[in-house]
Parts: C-alpha cells; structure tokens; sequence
C-alpha cells in the first residue's frame, strides 16, 4: 500500500469513526453548507424531520423550517462573526414535522470548512411537558389527601342511608320501591368513586422486579382484541433487544390497559381507519438529577400508546393527568390519574402529545439493574420514594444534568 493511500485509507476510517460519533447523539445535528442547503445529518435530524439524510441533502433549510424562523439569521449572524450562537425556545413547527416543536438552537461555524454551519435541536417539548406534569402533582397530592380525609366520613353515612332505605323497601308500594331502589343504587355508585378515590391515597410500597414490557403489551393487546378494541387494527414497532423495566407486573397491565382502552375510545368513530400503535425503544439522555442524592435517575426506556383520533382539546392538555379532568361525558376523570400516579410510583414519567389524527402516551421508565438491587437491597420495596423523581427537574441535554430544585415534601399524585 502506498502512503497515499494509507492517508485515504486513515481519512475514511475517521470519517466513519465521526459519523457513529455523531449518530450516537440524542440530538439532531445538522451540517450547513454555504449555500444554505444541508450537507449531513445524524440519525436523530432524520428521526426530528421525518425525512431519509439522502432526502434532507436535497433540500435548503429554509425549505425545513417556518418562514423568516430564527435559525436562518442565526446562521447568518455566525457566518458574519465566526462565533458561536445559541437561542432557546424557537418553535420550528410545520405541517410537515407535526406542528408544535420547541427547540433549544446551538449554532457553531466550522473553522476547517469555511462558510459551513453545524446545528444542533435540543428538543424542548417533552421536557417542558414533563416539568410542568410534576409541578402540577404538588396541587395533585392537595385534593387526594382531602379526598382520603373525607372518605370515610362519607362511607358511614352512606351507609346507615343505604340501611335505611332498605327497611324502607320492605313496607314500601311497588312504586315507592323504585325510589328506595334507586337511593341504594345512588349510594352504591357514591361509595365505588370513594373506594376509587381511596387508590391515591395508598402510599404503601409495591413489590417490584424485572418485568419483560413486550409481554405485558401483549397480554394487554390480547384483552382489548377479545373485548373493547376487537374492531381496531394494532400496529406493534417493538426493540426487541430492550431491557426488562424495574416495575410491579400487575400494576404495568394496569397503565397500559386503561392508556389502550382509552385509545380505542378516541378512535370507535373511525370504524374500519381505527388504529392503536403501540412502541417500545432505548431512548438514551433522559435523565433526573434529585436533591439530595449524587447519583441521577435515567429514564431510558420508553414505550408509547399512539392513536389517530382526533386528538386531545387544547385546552386539557395541560392538566390532563389530574383528578376528575376528563373529555367523557359519563367519565370520573380518575383514569389517568391513577395512570400517572402508578408511573410516578415506579420513578417513571408519562406525557401526552396530541394533534388530531395523532395522539401519543409516552412513559419513561427506569432499567433493572440486578446488581444495583441487590447492592442496594432492594430499596424499591422497602423505600419507595427513593426512586421516585417527584421531586426533580427534567433535563434532557446532552452530557449535562439539571440539579433537581424541591417541589414540595412529596408530589404523589
């Protein structure tokens, strides 16, 4: 081999050495050329774009982004002053990409190719939906503990109503009994939201262990086909490589079967299009950083329950995981609720983006860690609020951790 093509044969080893670099991040990353139009991008820019590298080559970033978007003369001003940039919240949503995208910009020339630009998105959306979910856990926390408070004065009344009106019954005309009927019944349905209510308040530990996700989707598949869902079609885009989660297998059936029912609700009116997607991934850089401790919780698990209904109202969005918020004419409005109570539980986080024709339940979760358990003996069942990241801030940067700020002493919803 001569030296000149050792030299080609050493450039092409760095080259590709850089590009699994570059596909390892989390992050999208983008290479601008003098032109305007995009020279390279990671796996992640194709993931955020929707759209192959060997498409993305073809177009101009402007052709990307929101007409006159901050990016363009951001890339301007760094080729004007060959200095760095970065600029937070920049919403880069299209009709293409699915509307609302905030991202964090950080733009840098290339000093060893003139006139070319590297970008980088740090998405903010999910972030800043998980954040404010675990601000809103503290007011959360409010209403269940008066909840469980009242709970049982409610139930005793009740229940000498309910004795009452039976009695009642027993000299009652045929038509009067219709009304003691109906005040049992009244009672009846007052004391299962109260034992429903009761769930919230239940802070004891929950045994848990390694759990295979694919099989709990599966049993949870089985169900809703065999019951509320058999009309609609199921897509599966499952990793079959993914660890087991650090989880209560029963309670995980739980999550997931009222996520999936609510799914195939959304869509019953969408008769042969109906459709439920469900998907499991390794999603690394997701991290919570808790007062207190030196070490930070990842949550790099991530399965979704996604759906082509017409979407979540606006307005719900933000408060859409808190007690007796619903779209259901005849619903409590405790079902998610409790879903989000059950992943907070288990040191997880559960979000909700939604857009007609698209809705998705993303939950986070942490891995099982064998070694960690046993080393730590098995603190998830003795102390369960050490996992947990009610107390924590989200941050989703790469390489870089957010120390956690306290919300309040717990934020159990």
């Amino acid at each position: 081999m001569t030296a000149a093509d050792h030299r080609k044969a050493k450039a092409s080893e760095t080259a590709s050495e850089a590009d699994a670099i570059l596909n390892a991040l989390p992050n999208p990353v983008l290479l601008i050329g003098p032109d305007g139009k995009i020279v390279d991008a990671n796996n992640a820019a194709e993931a955020f774009f929707d759209l192959s590298t060997q498409f993305l080559q073809r177009q101009s970033l402007k052709e990307l982004v929101p007409f006159g978007s901050p990016l363009l003369s951001l890339i301007d001003q760094v080729r004007s002053n060959n200095s760095p940039v970065n600029e937070y919240k920049v919403d880069l949503g299209t009709p293409r990409n699915g509307g609302d995208r905030q991202v964090d910009l950080h733009v840098a020339p290339v000093t060893e190719r003139r006139g070319h630009i590297v970008v980088m998105l740090q998405e903010r959306t999910i972030a800043d939906k998980m954040d404010r979910q675990l601000t809103h856990r503290s007011a959360a926390r409010s209403v269940i503990a008066l909840a469980a408070m009242l709970a049982h004065e409610i139930k005793n009344p009740l229940s000498g109503i309910r004795g009452a009106a039976q009695l009642l019954e027993q000299q009652a005309s045929t038509e009067d009994r219709m009304l003691t009927r109906l005040i049992c019944d009244e009672a009846d349905r007052i004391v299962t939201l109260v034992d429903r209510m009761e769930v919230f308040g239940d802070d004891r530990p929950v045994a848990r262990g390694p759990v295979n996700i694919h099989s709990v989707l599966d049993h949870v598949k089985r169900l809703a086909q065999s019951g509320f869902a058999r009309n609609v079609r199921f897509i599966e885009d499952y990793d079959p490589s993914l660890p087991s989660v650090l989880a209560n297998q029963d309670q995980l059936i739980q999550v997931f079967l009222n996520l999936v029912k609510n799914a195939a609700e959304a869509v019953v009116d969408l008769g042969s299009d109906a459709e439920i997607q469900l998907t499991t991934a390794f999603r690394p850089g997701v991290r919570l950083s808790v007062p207190g401790k030196k070490t930070r919780v990842s949550l790099p698990l991530e399965f979704c329950v996604k759906d082509n209904g017409p979407g979540v109202p606006e307005d719900l969005l933000p408060n859409l995981f808190d007690p007796f918020v619903t779209t259901k004419q005849t619903g409590s409005g405790l079902g998610l609720a409790l879903v989000a109570k059950i992943v907070g539980d288990h040191g997880g986080i559960i979000e909700c983006e939604s857009q007609p024709r698209k809705t998705t339940f993303r939950v986070l979760m942490p891995i099982y860690n064998s070694a960690k358990q046993t080393e730590q003996g098995h603190p998830d069942q003795s102390h369960p609020d050490q996992s947990r990241p009610d107390q924590s801030r989200l941050d989703q940067s790469l390489g870089h951790d957010v120390p956690g700020t306290p919300l309040h002493a717990s934020q159990d919803r």
